[in-house]
């Protein structure tokens, strides 16, 4: 399993001059074969199996999802990231054992498990986009293709979940970044505006931009408790962050997940950072950084943790959620149980 420090893995996934870029047009008679979301070894997580996303950072955080009336379903982070020679197509195979241990090892065990609180966890394995295709690829169409592929998976594997387990539970849907981009999608086009809304806890879209009017009705959370809502935050560092110039910032969704708060300029210091999960998956640090919501992004000033000495990156979006791991796990258990009460 995967265990590279925090700032490492960071590294790994934003030096593009080490990744192999797609070779080729996108040709869907290439690409690899279809998932069958009726076998288990296509789900990175799931309540019928062991895996990353059962596990808990510390012995007085239990895994609920034996007993959660709450379903979550987790689409993970690009992992297909061209790191070595052989990734080089531009969609991943759901049965390539390299990709999936890179999966399981950061996404699934640092990522989905903090839902583990909240619900029974459903992580599919998906032909995921290369990372390249989000920049320094001049075919776009082919970008485009392989993008829309993986979004096929996504709407297969949530049909087959709603159609074998959920049984009418309430849910959660959540994701980070090629997730999160996947994850909007799907709640605009198979759940905003249908019966399933109202099985809808939360949605936590995080790790890739969401437009204020990317949905026909479905609102930003404005509360820590506020259900059939969503959620989305972008993380900087905070000097670097308030230099740039963001057009249209009101446009962008930024949620606060220290106070849960979506205006401009809210703030919330180290002190409600109730623990951060980063370089060792069994380490909790507590107030390891602040937040404030600024022009559409999250600014935070740099985490300290063991190691961070060499952690030189301003752009901290490996860590959307690893950095308040307790606060989103809080969240979701307390939006689960609003649900369930009201």
């Amino acid at each position: 399993m995967n265990r590279l420090p925090f700032y490492l893995l960071l590294s790994a996934l934003f030096v593009a001059c080490k990744t192999t870029l797609p070779t080729g047009s996108f040709d869907r008679n290439q690409a690899p074969p279809t998932p069958d979301y009726s076998q288990l070894n296509t789900w990175a997580a799931h309540p019928d199996k062991s895996d990353p996303a059962d596990r808990t950072p510390c012995p007085d955080v239990s895994n609920e999802q034996a007993t959660a009336p709450v379903d979550v379903f987790f689409l993970h982070p690009t992992t297909y990231t061209g790191d070595h020679r052989y990734e080089k197509h531009w969609n991943a195979d759901v049965n390539d054992r390299r990709v999936n241990d890179e999966t399981d090892g950061s996404a699934i065990l640092y990522q989905a498990s903090l839902f583990n609180g909240a619900g029974r966890v459903f992580a599919p394995r998906y032909r995921q986009a290369h990372l390249r295709v989000f920049y320094g690829v001049k075919d776009k169409k082919s970008a485009q293709a392989a993008l829309d592929l993986a979004y096929e998976d996504v709407q297969a594997a949530f049909q087959y979940y709603l159609d074998h387990w959920n049984q009418g539970r309430p849910f959660i849907i959540a994701g980070h970044s090629q997730g999160g981009r996947h994850g909007m999608f799907l709640l605009r086009d198979k759940i905003e505006g249908t019966p399933l809304e109202k099985q809808l806890v939360a949605a936590y879209l995080v790790g890739w931009p969401v437009r204020a009017d990317f949905f026909k009705s479905l609102q930003a959370c404005q509360t820590p408790d506020q259900t059939d809502c969503y959620c989305s935050w972008r993380t900087w560092e905070r000097n670097f962050g308030l230099q740039v110039f963001v057009q249209n910032p009101d446009q962008i969704v930024c949620t606060n997940p220290l106070n849960w708060s979506t205006r401009d300029g809210e703030y919330a210091p180290k002190t409600a950072n109730r623990g951060a999960v980063l370089r060792n998956f069994c380490q909790v640090l507590p107030r390891v950084t602040d937040a404030e919501v600024h022009n559409g992004y999250l600014l935070c000033v740099k985490p300290k943790f063991p190691g961070s000495f060499f952690f030189r990156r301003k752009n901290y979006h490996i860590g959307d959620l690893n950095l308040y791991y307790f606060n989103v796990r809080e969240n979701a258990q307390l939006r689960a149980r609003a649900f369930l009460h009201r």
